[in-house]
């Protein structure tokens, strides 16, 4: 897809609060996968720090992704974890054709 824009987000749970911050990420996933240009978001956990979990998403376009963000699961998923989450990493991506 030509502006298909791909999303790694790395969040990092606060020493202590690792179960409240999947437990959150986790309500996420039915309201954005239900979201308009959300072809795929996935969660992961990191296998060597339990306290990181990975989002890979992918998107029709930025717009649709920029929409996600400013939807009102995201904003309530922000207040929810206020204090609970150490570190998010967001990174924009696109595909290497060959």
């Amino acid at each position: 897809m030509k502006n298909q824009l791909t999303i790694t987000a790395s969040i990092t749970a606060t020493e202590g609060k690792r179960e409240e911050v999947k437990q959150a990420l986790l309500k996420l996933i039915p309201p954005t996968l239900a979201e308009e240009g959300c072809l795929n978001y996935d969660l992961h956990e990191d296998l060597e720090n339990p306290n990181r979990f990975f989002f890979y998403e992918n998107w029709q376009t930025k717009e649709h992704w920029h929409n996600h963000n400013e939807s009102a699961h995201i904003a309530a998923h922000r207040n929810a974890t206020k204090g609970l989450v150490a570190e998010v990493i967001i990174s924009q991506l696109s595909h290497v054709k060959i």
